[in-house]
Protein backbone atom coordinates (compact mmCIF):
# COMPACT_ATOMS: atom_id res chain seq x y z
CA UNK A 1 0.00 0.00 0.00
CA UNK A 2 1.44 3.69 -1.10
CA UNK A 3 2.13 5.97 1.92
CA UNK A 4 0.11 8.71 1.54
CA UNK A 5 -2.81 6.07 1.26
CA UNK A 6 -1.70 4.54 4.45
CA UNK A 7 -1.19 7.15 6.13
CA UNK A 8 -5.05 8.68 5.53
CA UNK A 9 -6.95 5.44 6.80
CA UNK A 10 -4.78 5.28 9.44
CA UNK A 11 -5.48 8.59 10.90
CA UNK A 12 -9.01 7.93 9.84
CA UNK A 13 -9.09 5.25 12.09
CA UNK A 14 -7.28 6.78 14.70
CA UNK A 15 -9.96 9.71 14.90
CA UNK A 16 -12.36 7.25 14.86
CA UNK A 17 -11.28 5.38 18.12
CA UNK A 18 -11.10 8.27 19.80
CA UNK A 19 -7.64 10.31 19.37
CA UNK A 20 -8.01 13.57 19.11
CA UNK A 21 -4.58 14.28 17.25
CA UNK A 22 -2.54 12.40 14.72
CA UNK A 23 0.83 13.21 13.19
CA UNK A 24 3.28 11.45 11.44
CA UNK A 25 7.30 11.24 11.16
CA UNK A 26 10.26 9.21 10.27
CA UNK A 27 11.63 6.59 12.69
CA UNK A 28 15.04 8.68 13.91
CA UNK A 29 17.09 9.87 16.11
CA UNK A 30 15.04 12.58 18.51
CA UNK A 31 16.97 15.35 18.25
CA UNK A 32 16.60 16.00 22.36
CA UNK A 33 18.29 12.07 22.61
CA UNK A 34 21.58 14.25 23.55
CA UNK A 35 19.72 16.85 25.64
CA UNK A 36 18.27 13.58 27.47
CA UNK A 37 22.02 11.90 28.04
CA UNK A 38 22.66 15.46 29.48
CA UNK A 39 19.39 15.60 31.75
CA UNK A 40 20.20 12.33 32.90
CA UNK A 41 23.83 12.88 33.88
CA UNK A 42 22.68 15.78 35.93
CA UNK A 43 21.40 14.12 38.17
CA UNK A 44 17.93 15.71 37.73
CA UNK A 45 16.09 11.58 36.95
CA UNK A 46 16.61 11.07 40.67
CA UNK A 47 15.74 7.45 41.89
CA UNK A 48 14.35 6.63 38.37
CA UNK A 49 17.15 4.17 37.52
CA UNK A 50 14.43 3.05 34.71
CA UNK A 51 15.63 5.66 32.59
CA UNK A 52 19.01 5.35 32.68
CA UNK A 53 18.92 1.50 32.25
CA UNK A 54 16.94 2.28 28.94
CA UNK A 55 18.75 5.50 27.96
CA UNK A 56 20.12 3.27 25.06
CA UNK A 57 16.88 1.65 24.21
CA UNK A 58 15.80 5.37 23.83
CA UNK A 59 18.26 6.36 20.69
CA UNK A 60 16.20 4.87 18.28
CA UNK A 61 12.14 3.35 17.69
CA UNK A 62 14.14 0.11 16.17
CA UNK A 63 15.21 -0.82 19.84
CA UNK A 64 11.14 -1.12 20.46
CA UNK A 65 9.81 -2.54 17.41
CA UNK A 66 12.78 -4.16 14.89
CA UNK A 67 12.73 -2.36 11.94
CA UNK A 68 10.68 0.54 12.59
CA UNK A 69 10.69 3.02 9.74
CA UNK A 70 7.79 5.50 10.84
CA UNK A 71 5.79 6.38 13.49
CA UNK A 72 1.99 7.50 14.03
CA UNK A 73 2.16 10.29 16.91
CA UNK A 74 -1.72 10.40 18.81
CA UNK A 75 -3.03 12.51 21.32
CA UNK A 76 -6.02 11.93 23.70
CA UNK A 77 -7.99 14.42 25.52
CA UNK A 78 -8.65 13.78 29.53
CA UNK A 79 -10.55 16.01 31.68
CA UNK A 80 -9.57 19.79 32.92
CA UNK A 81 -12.24 21.43 33.81
CA UNK A 82 -14.83 21.98 36.16
CA UNK A 83 -12.83 20.17 39.22
CA UNK A 84 -13.05 20.73 42.59
CA UNK A 85 -9.91 22.53 44.91
CA UNK A 86 -9.05 20.42 47.62
CA UNK A 87 -10.90 20.81 51.56
CA UNK A 88 -9.60 20.46 54.63
CA UNK A 89 -8.33 16.90 55.08
CA UNK A 90 -8.38 16.53 51.45
CA UNK A 91 -6.07 16.15 48.85
CA UNK A 92 -5.53 16.91 45.50
CA UNK A 93 -4.89 14.31 42.47
CA UNK A 94 -3.28 15.67 39.45
CA UNK A 95 -6.23 15.50 36.43
CA UNK A 96 -4.77 12.53 34.35
CA UNK A 97 -4.87 10.45 37.71
CA UNK A 98 -8.63 10.81 38.30
CA UNK A 99 -10.23 7.97 36.52
CA UNK A 100 -9.41 4.63 35.83
CA UNK A 101 -5.92 3.46 34.39
CA UNK A 102 -5.75 5.30 31.72
CA UNK A 103 -3.26 2.32 29.74
CA UNK A 104 -6.13 0.26 29.67
CA UNK A 105 -8.10 2.17 27.22
CA UNK A 106 -5.16 3.88 25.18
CA UNK A 107 -3.91 -0.12 24.99
CA UNK A 108 -7.29 -1.40 23.57
CA UNK A 109 -7.08 1.61 20.61
CA UNK A 110 -4.00 0.75 20.07
CA UNK A 111 -4.31 -3.08 19.60
CA UNK A 112 -7.48 -2.44 17.07
CA UNK A 113 -5.64 0.55 15.37
CA UNK A 114 -2.45 -2.09 14.99
CA UNK A 115 -5.46 -4.61 13.94
CA UNK A 116 -6.52 -2.53 11.33
CA UNK A 117 -3.12 -1.50 10.08
CA UNK A 118 -2.12 -5.31 9.43
CA UNK A 119 -5.54 -5.83 7.67
CA UNK A 120 -4.14 -2.92 5.30
CA UNK A 121 -0.47 -3.94 4.88
CA UNK A 122 -0.89 -7.98 6.00
CA UNK A 123 2.88 -8.77 7.43
CA UNK A 124 3.93 -5.43 8.24
CA UNK A 125 5.57 -4.98 11.94
CA UNK A 126 2.95 -2.79 14.26
CA UNK A 127 3.61 -1.99 17.56
CA UNK A 128 1.65 0.19 20.07
CA UNK A 129 2.69 1.87 23.11
CA UNK A 130 1.70 4.43 25.42
CA UNK A 131 4.36 5.44 28.22
CA UNK A 132 5.68 2.24 28.89
CA UNK A 133 7.84 1.62 26.24
CA UNK A 134 11.41 3.70 25.98
CA UNK A 135 10.46 5.98 24.35
CA UNK A 136 10.90 9.84 23.49
CA UNK A 137 7.33 10.60 23.01
CA UNK A 138 7.33 14.32 23.00
CA UNK A 139 10.36 14.65 20.83
CA UNK A 140 8.60 12.35 18.46
CA UNK A 141 4.89 14.17 18.41
CA UNK A 142 6.89 17.86 18.30
CA UNK A 143 8.65 15.96 14.81
CA UNK A 144 4.94 14.78 13.69
CA UNK A 145 3.77 18.03 14.33
CA UNK A 146 1.45 17.86 17.32
CA UNK A 147 2.64 20.75 18.98
CA UNK A 148 5.79 21.77 20.91
CA UNK A 149 7.67 21.24 23.79
CA UNK A 150 7.06 24.31 26.45
CA UNK A 151 9.46 25.30 28.88
CA UNK A 152 7.77 22.73 32.05
CA UNK A 153 8.77 20.16 29.62
CA UNK A 154 5.60 19.11 28.33
CA UNK A 155 4.18 19.15 24.86
CA UNK A 156 1.84 22.01 23.98
CA UNK A 157 -0.59 22.08 21.19
CA UNK A 158 -2.44 25.17 20.54
CA UNK A 159 -5.98 23.78 20.49
CA UNK A 160 -5.82 21.63 23.08
CA UNK A 161 -3.23 23.04 25.35
CA UNK A 162 -1.03 20.12 27.26
CA UNK A 163 -3.86 18.31 29.04
CA UNK A 164 -3.94 14.81 26.91
CA UNK A 165 -2.37 11.71 27.06
CA UNK A 166 0.37 10.77 24.22
CA UNK A 167 0.56 7.43 22.23
CA UNK A 168 2.27 6.11 19.46
CA UNK A 169 1.84 3.38 17.08
CA UNK A 170 5.35 2.10 15.49
CA UNK A 171 5.18 0.60 12.18
CA UNK A 172 8.09 -0.96 9.62
CA UNK A 173 5.78 0.37 6.77
CA UNK A 174 7.02 3.63 5.28
CA UNK A 175 3.99 6.30 6.05
CA UNK A 176 3.22 10.46 4.77
CA UNK A 177 5.39 12.22 7.06
CA UNK A 178 4.03 15.68 8.75
CA UNK A 179 6.08 19.01 9.04
CA UNK A 180 7.53 19.21 12.86
CA UNK A 181 6.78 22.12 14.43
CA UNK A 182 9.70 23.95 14.32
CA UNK A 183 8.72 27.20 16.35
CA UNK A 184 7.76 27.29 19.93
CA UNK A 185 5.00 29.53 21.05
CA UNK A 186 5.78 30.14 24.73
CA UNK A 187 7.42 33.46 23.93
CA UNK A 188 8.54 35.44 27.18
CA UNK A 189 6.38 33.62 29.46
CA UNK A 190 7.31 32.44 32.74
CA UNK A 191 4.32 31.61 34.23
CA UNK A 192 5.38 27.60 34.98
CA UNK A 193 8.87 28.56 36.02
CA UNK A 194 7.17 31.40 38.46
CA UNK A 195 4.73 29.18 39.46
CA UNK A 196 6.13 26.27 40.49
CA UNK A 197 6.33 25.88 44.26
CA UNK A 198 9.54 23.46 44.76
CA UNK A 199 11.60 25.08 42.28
CA UNK A 200 12.11 21.97 40.17
CA UNK A 201 11.99 23.58 36.67
CA UNK A 202 15.27 25.20 37.40
CA UNK A 203 15.41 26.85 34.11
CA UNK A 204 13.39 26.65 30.78
CA UNK A 205 12.85 23.61 29.29
CA UNK A 206 14.93 22.24 32.36
CA UNK A 207 13.06 19.83 35.04
CA UNK A 208 14.94 18.42 38.18
CA UNK A 209 12.57 15.56 38.91
CA UNK A 210 13.97 15.25 42.74
CA UNK A 211 12.20 18.37 43.34
CA UNK A 212 8.77 17.95 41.06
CA UNK A 213 6.26 17.28 43.43
CA UNK A 214 4.93 14.42 40.80
CA UNK A 215 8.28 12.51 41.46
CA UNK A 216 7.90 13.15 44.91
CA UNK A 217 4.45 11.83 45.44
CA UNK A 218 4.94 8.78 42.66
CA UNK A 219 7.91 7.79 42.18
CA UNK A 220 9.87 8.51 45.26
CA UNK A 221 10.10 5.24 47.34
CA UNK A 222 11.11 6.59 50.67
CA UNK A 223 10.57 9.58 52.37
CA UNK A 224 10.35 13.09 50.77
CA UNK A 225 12.83 15.22 52.26
CA UNK A 226 11.43 17.81 54.68
CA UNK A 227 11.85 21.01 53.03
CA UNK A 228 9.69 20.28 50.59
CA UNK A 229 7.09 18.75 52.51
CA UNK A 230 5.21 22.04 53.29
CA UNK A 231 6.00 23.05 49.36
CA UNK A 232 3.78 20.32 48.46
CA UNK A 233 0.75 22.33 49.52
CA UNK A 234 -2.24 19.88 49.07
CA UNK A 235 -1.37 17.69 46.48
CA UNK A 236 -1.31 13.87 47.54
CA UNK A 237 -1.24 12.49 43.90
CA UNK A 238 1.11 14.64 41.14
CA UNK A 239 0.77 18.25 40.53
CA UNK A 240 -0.66 20.19 38.09
CA UNK A 241 0.37 23.72 38.61
CA UNK A 242 2.90 24.14 35.57
CA UNK A 243 -0.43 23.55 33.57
CA UNK A 244 -3.09 25.37 35.30
CA UNK A 245 -0.69 28.71 34.93
CA UNK A 246 -0.77 27.91 31.12
CA UNK A 247 -2.09 30.45 29.44
CA UNK A 248 -2.55 27.88 26.45
CA UNK A 249 -4.34 25.78 28.73
CA UNK A 250 -6.62 28.65 29.48
CA UNK A 251 -7.43 28.48 25.86
CA UNK A 252 -7.78 25.02 25.40
CA UNK A 253 -10.90 23.05 24.19
CA UNK A 254 -12.71 20.76 27.01
CA UNK A 255 -13.02 17.05 26.18
CA UNK A 256 -11.99 13.53 27.65
CA UNK A 257 -15.22 12.74 30.06
CA UNK A 258 -16.80 10.04 27.84
CA UNK A 259 -13.38 8.16 27.25
CA UNK A 260 -12.26 9.02 30.85
CA UNK A 261 -14.50 10.34 33.20
CA UNK A 262 -13.43 11.61 36.86
CA UNK A 263 -14.00 9.17 40.18
CA UNK A 264 -16.19 11.14 42.47
CA UNK A 265 -13.56 9.98 45.27
CA UNK A 266 -10.69 11.55 43.76
CA UNK A 267 -12.07 14.97 42.93
CA UNK A 268 -10.46 15.75 45.36
CA UNK A 269 -9.61 13.10 47.80
CA UNK A 270 -10.73 12.46 51.32
CA UNK A 271 -7.51 11.60 53.11
CA UNK A 272 -8.52 10.30 56.69
CA UNK A 273 -10.42 7.17 56.02
CA UNK A 274 -7.17 5.65 53.68
CA UNK A 275 -5.32 5.13 57.30
CA UNK A 276 -7.43 2.60 57.85
CA UNK A 277 -7.68 0.68 54.20
CA UNK A 278 -5.07 -2.81 54.98
CA UNK A 279 -3.35 -4.20 51.92
CA UNK A 280 -6.18 -5.97 50.57
CA UNK A 281 -9.05 -3.28 50.32
CA UNK A 282 -6.12 -0.74 48.98
CA UNK A 283 -5.93 -2.88 46.15
CA UNK A 284 -9.66 -3.32 45.31
CA UNK A 285 -9.92 0.71 45.52
CA UNK A 286 -6.80 0.80 43.84
CA UNK A 287 -5.49 -1.76 41.74
CA UNK A 288 -6.91 -0.39 38.47
CA UNK A 289 -6.14 3.40 38.68
CA UNK A 290 -3.09 5.26 38.40
CA UNK A 291 -3.20 5.80 42.49
CA UNK A 292 -1.82 2.30 42.43
CA UNK A 293 2.01 3.50 41.06
CA UNK A 294 3.09 4.32 44.65
CA UNK A 295 1.10 1.69 46.22
CA UNK A 296 -0.43 1.70 49.84
CA UNK A 297 2.88 2.59 51.51
CA UNK A 298 3.90 5.80 49.13
CA UNK A 299 -0.22 7.35 48.79
CA UNK A 300 -0.22 7.36 52.84
CA UNK A 301 2.70 8.70 53.31
CA UNK A 302 2.07 11.26 50.64
CA UNK A 303 -1.58 11.93 52.58
CA UNK A 304 -0.02 11.79 56.04
CA UNK A 305 1.87 15.17 54.57
CA UNK A 306 -0.98 16.77 53.30
CA UNK A 307 -2.71 16.50 56.60
CA UNK A 308 0.22 18.02 57.85
CA UNK A 309 0.48 20.75 55.81
CA UNK A 310 -3.29 21.60 56.60
CA UNK A 311 -3.87 20.93 60.60
CA UNK A 312 -7.25 19.55 60.62
CA UNK A 313 -8.77 18.54 64.00
CA UNK A 314 -11.31 15.30 62.48
CA UNK A 315 -7.28 14.23 60.70
CA UNK A 316 -5.48 13.66 64.18
CA UNK A 317 -7.68 9.94 64.78
CA UNK A 318 -6.67 8.98 61.25
CA UNK A 319 -2.64 10.33 62.07
CA UNK A 320 -2.92 8.54 65.32
CA UNK A 321 -3.93 5.28 63.80
CA UNK A 322 -0.85 5.56 60.70
CA UNK A 323 1.54 6.12 63.68
CA UNK A 324 1.29 2.51 64.20
CA UNK A 325 0.97 1.55 61.01
CA UNK A 326 3.29 -1.70 59.92
CA UNK A 327 5.51 0.33 57.39
CA UNK A 328 7.72 2.76 58.86
CA UNK A 329 7.41 4.93 55.63
CA UNK A 330 4.20 5.99 57.20
CA UNK A 331 4.73 6.01 60.71
CA UNK A 332 7.28 8.53 59.77
CA UNK A 333 5.00 10.84 57.64
CA UNK A 334 2.80 10.83 60.01
CA UNK A 335 4.85 11.40 62.84
CA UNK A 336 5.82 15.04 60.71
CA UNK A 337 2.28 15.34 60.42
CA UNK A 338 1.37 15.66 64.03
CA UNK A 339 4.41 17.14 65.13
CA UNK A 340 2.59 20.29 62.78
CA UNK A 341 -0.52 19.96 65.21
CA UNK A 342 -1.15 22.09 67.88
CA UNK A 343 -3.30 19.75 69.97
CA UNK A 344 -2.33 17.86 73.13
CA UNK A 345 -3.53 14.26 71.54
CA UNK A 346 -1.00 14.70 68.83
CA UNK A 347 2.04 14.98 71.30
CA UNK A 348 0.93 12.17 73.21
CA UNK A 349 0.63 9.68 70.49
CA UNK A 350 3.84 10.92 69.42
CA UNK A 351 5.20 9.73 72.92
CA UNK A 352 3.34 6.70 73.66
CA UNK A 353 4.94 6.06 69.62
CA UNK A 354 8.63 7.12 70.66
CA UNK A 355 8.17 4.33 73.28
CA UNK A 356 7.38 1.59 71.18
CA UNK A 357 9.26 2.36 67.95
CA UNK A 358 12.18 0.30 66.72
CA UNK A 359 12.91 1.60 63.75
CA UNK A 360 15.73 4.55 64.01
CA UNK A 361 14.74 6.81 60.66
CA UNK A 362 10.86 7.04 62.61
CA UNK A 363 12.67 7.73 66.27
CA UNK A 364 14.15 10.53 64.06
CA UNK A 365 10.98 11.90 62.89
CA UNK A 366 9.09 11.46 66.19
CA UNK A 367 11.67 13.35 67.85
CA UNK A 368 11.87 16.11 65.59
CA UNK A 369 8.12 16.14 65.58
CA UNK A 370 8.08 16.98 69.44
CA UNK A 371 11.09 19.23 69.25
CA UNK A 372 9.00 21.52 67.13
CA UNK A 373 5.95 21.40 69.54
CA UNK A 374 3.68 22.12 67.21
CA UNK A 375 5.00 25.67 66.48
CA UNK A 376 5.03 24.99 62.68
CA UNK A 377 1.29 24.62 62.50
CA UNK A 378 -0.32 27.57 61.11
CA UNK A 379 -3.26 27.02 63.24
CA UNK A 380 -5.92 24.13 63.66
CA UNK A 381 -8.77 23.92 61.67
CA UNK A 382 -12.41 22.83 63.18
CA UNK A 383 -14.00 19.32 61.90
CA UNK A 384 -15.84 21.31 59.69
CA UNK A 385 -13.06 22.90 57.72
Amino acid sequence: MEPGPLTAALKQKALELGFQLTGTCPAVTPAGYDRFRQWLAAGYAGEMRYLADQAEARRHPRFILDGCRSLLMLAAVYPAAGLSRAGSGEGNVSRYALGDDYHDLLHTQLHRLADFHRQLVPGAGVRGVVDTAPLLEREFAQLAGLGWIGKNTLLLNRRLGSWFFLAALLTTEALSYDPPVETGYCGTCRACLDACPTGALVDAWKLDARRCISYLTIELAGPIPPDLRPPLGDWVFGCDICQEVCPWNHRALPGGEADFPPAPDRNPAELAPLFFLDDAAFRARFRHTPLWRPRRRGLLRSAALILGNRPHEASLAALAHGLGDAEPLVRGACAWALGRCSRPAGREALHLQLMVETEDEVRLEIRAALAGGGDAAAGMSGSDG
